[in-house]
């Protein structure tokens, strides 16, 4: 059973990611250093990037609360 909801919580966690929009300058900026990665900017989200946002971290919490209660249960 919760094998089976882990497979469910992990297939909506790579949908819900691969619907967030991109916050830097595509592949482009990767490989020359443009745009500037600051994981610690204060960036206000705001309307459906905020909900995005916020399903995709409770999705995260899911998702090892399962696996570490699978873990246990075995």
């Amino acid at each position: 059973m919760l094998d089976a909801l882990l497979m469910i919580v992990s297939a909506m966690i790579v949908i819900i990611t691969l619907l967030q929009g991109g916050k830097s300058n595509g592949i482009s900026g990767a490989f020359t250093g443009n745009g500037g990665l600051n994981l610690f900017a204060n960036v206000k989200e705001r309307g459906s990037e905020k909900v995005v946002s916020n399903v995709t971290m409770i999705l995260g919490i899911i998702f090892f609360v399962l696996v570490i209660a699978i873990r246990v249960t075995e």
